[in-house]
């Protein structure tokens, strides 16, 4: 009797300790905007693009630098790429997305080869950066 309450009392801890942990885990929102560009925001649709890479995380979120270890499991992009380059980072949020021409970098080089391949993909600056997302 006495190894069953342990045994249920160990169950029971180990229980609640996975239940805490899950709810703790982020929950990645919907859609982002991504603010600070003079062209205006860019309306990112988080679970699409997700969905779209079999939600493989480190499609798009690197691991981070020893320089400047990340906060939480997926931080925010421009938590550290910033508009002007702080140190230890060496990467604007500009380019963080996509070179000065937006010829190549993570978003765009992703976009042409969706419309390379036939998909619908933006390529136009303003068909991502609209004012109306601030």
């Amino acid at each position: 009797m006495k190894r069953a309450v342990t045994v249920f009392s160990i169950v029971a801890v180990l229980g609640f300790g996975f239940m805490v942990a899950v709810q703790a885990q982020e929950k990645a929102p919907e859609v982002v905007i991504l603010k600070g560009n003079p062209m205006g925001g860019v309306k990112f649709n988080h679970t699409a693009h997700a969905t779209k890479t079999g939600d493989k995380c480190d499609t798009c979120h690197h691991a981070s630098q020893a320089a400047k270890p990340l906060k939480t499991p997926h931080q925010k992009c421009q938590d550290c790429h910033t508009k002007a380059v702080a140190a230890p980072m060496k990467t604007t949020s500009r380019l963080a997305f996509h070179d000065a021409m937006a010829k190549a970098g993570t978003c765009i080089g992703c976009h042409a080869k969706e419309a390379a391949a036939g998909k619908k993909a933006p390529l136009k600056c303003v068909e991502c950066h609209q004012k109306a997302n601030g």
